[in-house]
């Protein structure tokens, strides 16, 4: 009987999701969050999605990863229908956040994404003070009664996004005048005042330097403890570092889903490995 040998897994992936991650099985076993059966999603009368079925679950990371233009992004905005706001789009199939279908024509969408937090591959702080940057959605969704209380979540979002001893003496001062890195994380905070179940994140890092890099990764592995987090990456080591479970797109089709050790290390399907060992892709 022929057995097809499989190519050893690169050398700067070798044994980093066994080390870094730590996760008892019985994480896997946790609550569905979200699911997806049978996604289907237009540009036009282009099929960008075809057939996505996933489930992801509580307090884990989930990580999307695959070629630039697989779909990953597209398929990160059907979460909280920020697809929306695209001219001539279509969905078909379901997504189920807590078993809620999040499609149905009586959803509100502002409410959504108050549960369904978004942090985009590009820091986009407003051109307000620091302090303003977090309390932005607080304001405009009445989310609080008193400064004592604005100030409170304030404080509450910086600490959460790691960022809060950096910036405690600064908050009047513009958040334009942050570093790339530090922006990323106000951001975060930003997306983390309104108190969210999810959050997705697309390509947070991408645009930052090492250091930068390592302090987000070392806040999503914190931030799991409190939220659901979806995240796409097209760095593979990233993608092995920071999450539980991955899952490979290719050409709007999901290829395979699994716990980030296995993709990592023993894929199921052929197209996985040649994408994770740098054959194709």
């Amino acid at each position: 009987m022929n057995v097809e040998r499989r190519r050893p897994v690169p050398a700067s992936l070798a044994g980093v999701t066994t080390s870094r991650r730590g996760q008892s099985p019985a994480a896997f076993d946790a609550p569905v969050k979200v699911a997806v059966d049978g996604l289907n999603f237009y540009y036009g009368t282009k099929r960008a999605l075809d057939g996505i079925s996933i489930q992801i679950r509580s307090n884990l990371v989930t990580a999307l990863i695959g070629p630039s233009g697989c779909g990953k992004s597209t398929f990160l905005r059907t979460l909280n229908r920020m697809n929306d706001i695209i001219p001539d789009t279509r969905v078909e199939g379901t997504v189920l956040i807590d078993d809620q279908s999040i499609y149905e024509s009586r959803v509100d969408v502002v409410q959504l994404r108050r549960r369904v937090g978004m942090v985009f591959q590009k820091s986009n702080p407003f051109p307000k003070s620091i302090f303003e940057n977090v309390a932005y959605g607080l304001r405009i969704n009445g989310l609080v009664k008193t400064r004592a209380e604005l100030e409170g979540r304030v404080e509450e979002s910086l600490q959460q996004a790691a960022i809060w001893e950096e910036v405690k003496d600064r908050l009047q001062e513009s958040a334009l005048a942050l570093s790339g890195g530090q922006q990323q994380r106000l951001c975060i905070a930003r997306a983390l005042a309104i108190r969210p179940e999810i959050l997705l994140m697309d390509e947070p890092a991408s645009a930052l330097d090492p250091i930068a890099t390592q302090r987000i990764e070392e806040l999503i592995y914190e931030l799991k403890k409190k939220y659901t987090i979806v995240i796409v990456t097209h760095n593979m080591q990233q993608a092995a570092r920071v999450s539980d479970q991955t899952a490979f797109f290719w050409l709007g089709r999901l290829v395979e889903f699994d716990r980030t050790d296995k993709i990592f290390t023993a894929p199921a399907e052929k197209l996985t490995e040649d994408y994770v060992t740098g054959r194709c892709g």
